[in-house]
């Protein structure tokens, strides 16, 4: 009696989409719930702002983009993330830090400048989420994680073309030394607009941050620190 070989084939693999990956869904529905809650502070800029920031994540949940595969990437100032991850679990910010927490080991930190100042790679880095880089793709807008050592100071900078907003999740930053911004309030700033920030001594400082522009610009945009202006010799 003749045996045949049951021979089988390898199905196709296809990228996951965003629907396969529940708690990349998670997090940019609590990015969502931070935009619908936190006040605008009576400004009409940033409330229009924050309308536009959950049109456009409600915009890429319901296109369910396919999940680009990035490699986890580690910088020396996420030996700090633990610490501001448990900083702000008990605060206004715990319902996206638990989210945040559950994507750890997939985040891809990143400094993005060819050049980063001196010191500035210990004590700095950022985590797109999504975006045309992130794990979610999109063209529309640009959704992200920023990490600071304690005593951080990251120099003068401004973004071409971006509305651009952060989120303080935990510790304690000032923007251009006009206030200090703890868990739960918001930064605002246009395109355009020069911003230096500053990171208390002891204790190291996670925000998120949304970018919103043209998508020209959101794919091609490049950070370019500030210069002093040299003294004439």
């Amino acid at each position: 009696m003749r045996q045949f070989r049951h021979m089988e084939t390898a199905a196709p693999h296809h990228a996951p989409h965003l629907a396969d990956r529940p708690a990349w869904g998670y997090l940019l529905r609590d990015f969502l719930e931070m935009y619908r809650m936190l006040p605008a502070g009576g400004s009409a800029k940033i409330r229009s702002h924050q309308r536009l920031v959950r049109e456009r994540i409600t915009a890429v949940l319901r296109a369910n983009p396919a999940l680009r595969d990035t490699d986890a990437a580690r910088k020396p100032v996420t030996l700090h993330l633990q610490r501001a991850l448990d900083q702000g679990r008990g605060g206004a910010m715990s319902r996206v830090i638990r989210s945040i927490d559950g994507l750890c080991d997939q985040l891809s930190w990143q400094y993005g400048y060819e050049k980063v100042p001196r010191g500035l790679d210990q004590k700095y880095a950022y985590a797109e989420l999504v975006g045309p880089t992130g794990p979610v793709q999109s063209d529309q807008i640009i959704l992200g994680l920023v990490l600071f050592a304690p005593g951080c100071i990251y120099p003068a900078h401004a973004h071409d073309g971006i509305t651009e907003s952060y989120i303080c999740l935990s510790g304690a930053m000032s923007q251009n030394d006009q206030g200090v911004y703890v868990p739960g309030s918001m930064i605002f700033n246009l395109p355009g607009q020069m911003h230096r920030i500053t990171v208390a001594d002891l204790e190291p400082s996670l925000l998120a941050y949304a970018w919103i522009g043209p998508s020209e610009k959101l794919v091609s945009q490049k950070m370019v620190f500030s210069r002093k202006p040299r003294k004439p010799v």
